[in-house]
């Protein structure tokens, strides 16, 4: 099936990464901050850095899961024009670069029309999308033509998540599966609790065998060092959008391009 060989796509990708003895290092930009030739270029200077996936934020007035720093770089990208069609338009001049997965909320992939943006993202070069204010029981109306377009849809499970739910989140998410790390929204200046955090990769070991990927909070080397020994994906969004922030053009793909290459040295992991 379509949708089957779809999430392949993102999943076969981490697991390659996985049999190089490697961690997976997937960055978080939002399109248009602060413009979208910026967005262009440090895409393509972080492609060339080593990140192995784009999360691309499509920016959205009213983002329930960003701290301070990607809602602000959300609202510089408003101002710059960066609408839902043009964040498409830049995937598909950057979509050869990097693969790529589309972070967006609910509400401008409504306004856009599911089947529509499904499409469209689907043309533009995104392996996938990442919606994270649709609980599981309302994922039917975008899951549906997603797949139906070939775009893997990972889900988020948060640490209050109970085990039975959690069993039913990973179950139903693709490509891989987005481990929350701590309670709250995305930043870097509350660190996660790795003790926890490791114990709660391995209690998801025990209940799917897709991919595991942590984000939220993480935000250094010393924090990509400790975490790449047990997960197998590492996101990192405000840290890579701050690096940045107050910069444009080559200087701002310049800055993010060196945040990382300090993260890549981390991901190694030792025999």
């Amino acid at each position: 099936m379509a949708e089957i060989l779809a999430a392949d796509r993102l999943g076969r990708h981490l697991r390659e990464i996985q049999a190089r003895d490697r961690t997976a290092l997937i960055g978080y930009l939002v399109a248009g901050d602060p413009d979208l030739a910026t967005s262009e270029m440090v895409i393509s200077a972080i492609a060339s850095a080593g990140l192995d996936v784009l999360e691309l934020g499509i920016p959205y007035s009213d983002p329930l899961a960003d701290g301070p720093t990607i809602a602000a770089a959300g609202q510089r990208a408003l101002a710059a024009g960066a609408t839902v069609e043009a964040c498409l338009d830049l995937l598909e001049r950057v979509q050869h670069l990097v693969p790529t997965i589309l972070f967006t909320y609910f509400n401008p992939v409504f306004q856009f029309g599911t089947e529509r943006f499904a499409r469209r993202a689907s043309e533009a070069g995104a392996w996938g999308v990442i919606i994270p204010d649709l609980t599981v029981e309302e994922l039917d109306e975008v899951s549906a033509p997603l797949h139906a377009h070939q775009l893997a849809m990972p889900l988020l499970i948060a640490p209050t998540t109970g085990p039975s739910r959690a069993r039913r989140i990973a179950a139903a998410s693709d490509g891989f599966v987005y481990v929350v790390s701590r309670l709250g929204v995305t930043g870097e200046r509350s660190e996660p609790d790795l003790e926890w955090l490791r114990d709660q990769v391995e209690r998801l070991r025990q209940v799917t065998d897709k991919s595991l990927a942590v984000g939220f909070g993480i935000s250094s080397p010393t924090q990509v060092r400790q975490v790449s020994p047990w997960a197998d994906g590492v996101i990192v969004g405000s840290a890579l959008v701050g690096a940045y922030a107050g910069h444009s053009g080559a200087p701002a793909a310049q800055l993010a391009a060196d945040y990382v290459r300090s993260l890549i040295q981390g991901l190694e992991r030792e025999a």
